[in-house]
């Protein structure tokens, strides 16, 4: 698989009684997107079923467990959004920490100043700022953005720039619309009205995201994608018998039931990406 990104609806916590549970709910999502590897954690506005707190608030706290520990105090400071960023559990993706301190280290890292002759100055969780020339490949990054910083050794520390994306995964905010558009692979809707996933078919679909990437979608509590789309969960459900496609726009290429012996009224988001993302990222 070349890729996974992930979307979740603005609304993904509709149903926290305050702030705390809210935060700790997309901390869950957050972990997640680290477990299984997403590059793109992509927040899609549901306005109507969105209460207390909205896409703002659920992107920030998203943005923020997803950048390195070593950086959130240079990047967030204090924002009321991150009242109760502290309960969030650590992601603990290996480019983001530090297991030997001597060895070799693929680190994210802020702009805190351009200067002259091609350098800037960048924090990357070393002791202090250090100073790096910008390759001729690669423009000259402005003040505050992230950067790729590859450290071969800290004492003395070499370090150098390189043009790659930063590691981790990416959090932003795109419609719906635009989120399936500007991703070439396989796009699946997750559903309890959706197609079952069996052993069959998931062999099937596996041969298929081995192929290219994989954009998985995801709705909230009490309120799912088909209700988000404007349609009926039995329109759903009738053209999964009819073997047809669903027919909504966007338009995914499947929609698929990963829980099909939920016992539970209702699945948390948090909790359908654990089982969707188990079975969607096997591999042979």
């Amino acid at each position: 698989m070349d890729g996974l990104t992930l979307l979740v609806p603005s609304s993904v916590v509709r149903e926290a009684e305050d702030k705390r549970e809210a935060t700790r709910k997309l901390g869950y999502v957050a972990r997640a997107a680290a477990v299984f590897g997403a590059d793109r954690l992509l927040v899609f506005p549901d306005r109507e079923g969105e209460r207390r707190w909205g896409e703002e608030f659920v992107r920030v706290v998203l943005q923020y467990a997803a950048t390195p520990p070593y950086l959130k105090h240079e990047i967030w400071g204090k924002r009321d959004e991150l009242q109760f960023a502290g309960i969030l559990p650590p992601l603990r993706v290996s480019s983001q920490t530090v297991a030997d301190p001597n060895g070799p280290a693929t680190h994210q890292g802020i702009v805190t100043e351009v200067g002259s002759e091609e350098r800037v100055r960048v924090t990357c969780g070393l002791q202090h700022p250090i100073s790096l020339l910008v390759p001729p490949s690669m423009a000259t990054p402005a003040e505050g953005e992230r950067v790729t910083i590859r450290i071969s050794s800290r004492e003395p520390v070499r370090a150098r720039l390189v043009d790659e994306a930063p590691p981790g995964f990416v959090v932003d905010r795109m419609d719906l619309s635009e989120a399936l558009a500007d991703e070439p692979g396989l796009t699946i809707a997750t559903s309890a009205y959706g197609q079952t996933l069996s052993h069959a078919r998931l062999g099937t679909l596996l041969a298929d995201v081995r192929e290219g990437s994989m954009t998985v979608a995801f709705g909230s509590p009490g309120r799912g994608l088909p209700q988000m789309l404007g349609i009926s969960p039995e329109a759903v459900s009738a053209a999964i018998a009819a073997d047809t496609h669903v027919d909504t726009d966007p338009r995914f290429d499947r929609w698929l039931n990963t829980i099909p012996r939920q016992a539970s009224e209702t699945v948390r988001t948090e909790e359908a990406m654990f089982a969707s993302l188990a079975c969607l990222t096997l591999t042979e």
